[in-house]
């Protein structure tokens, strides 16, 4: 698949993506961006075969550490405008994904790890995770959508006291202001993520894909319209066969067996 910064694999419908530059703290420059892009299209076009998608970082010290700022130093403006584009392509297609996504985080997330941990559903910790965008210290903002994300996820004034100081937070901190769901101990993270991930990809497809995007997108409408999402969405989907075979296996008594899976 041309993987140089990045592993993959897929067990059991669940894919797992790692970052994997562990000299470099996992950090992502231009080419990693890329082979995460390329991750992300492969969920996209094996509906079949890939059901969930986890992503984590290499070693045990970092998620992402952030973007790779020897990289970055030789960036014009022209160059850092690109840069950017590719992080919110990147940041914005694995949040599009119709699968669930999920966030290992086993180490560092600064900068632009935070920024991917954030593109993600759901965010599991390692006890040894520290989160933070830091980019403030280098006399720079988030590029790869922290401002944004970060701020519908824990409100604007911990996302204010966050960027404007470039502190990092530990994971039971993260916890508390909502940017993390679970910390568990370092061994226990992926098979944590990965065990959450199966069962989240047992249930209906389009009814996941279609719940994501209704909680996504209604987020952005008046209430009035986001509830017309709703309401039009639950009843379209009492005319395919997923809803269909659901319905008569709970009936029945049984494991339901949705089309696609």
């Amino acid at each position: 698949m041309g993987f140089t910064n990045v592993t993959w694999e897929v067990v059991e419908g669940v894919a797992t993506l790692t970052i994997d530059r562990p000299k470099q703290l996992n950090a992502l420059d231009a080419a990693t961006l890329g082979e995460i892009g390329t991750g992300i299209e492969l969920c996209k076009s094996r509906p079949e075969e890939v059901l969930a998608l986890v992503i984590t970082g290499a070693g045990e010290k970092a998620f992402v550490a952030g973007a790779d700022i020897a990289a970055m130093s030789k960036l014009g403006v022209a160059e850092a405008r690109e840069f950017a584009a590719l992080g919110h392509r990147t940041m914005s297609a694995l949040e599009a994904l119709p699968i669930v996504t999920i966030a290992a985080v086993n180490g560092f997330a600064l900068g632009g790890g935070c920024e991917l941990a954030l593109a993600c559903d759901l965010v599991y910790a390692s006890e040894k995770a520290r989160f933070g965008q830091p980019e403030v210290n280098l006399g720079l903002v988030p590029g790869f959508g922290g401002t944004q994300r970060l701020t519908r996820r824990v409100g604007p004034m911990r996302a204010k006291e966050l960027i404007l100081s470039g502190e990092l937070v530990g994971a039971a901190q993260a916890r508390e202001m909502g940017l993390v769901l679970e910390v568990l101990p370092p061994e226990q993270l992926l098979a944590h993520a990965q065990a959450k991930a199966r069962i989240i990809a047992s249930r209906g497809p389009q009814a996941v894909a279609l719940s994501k995007k209704l909680i996504q997108h209604g987020a952005d409408l008046p209430l009035g319209q986001a509830l017309d999402f709703e309401r039009n969405s639950f009843a379209g989907l009492f005319g395919g066969a997923e809803s269909k075979e659901g319905m008569a296996a709970f009936l029945e008594k049984r494991p339901a067996r949705f089309p696609g899976r």
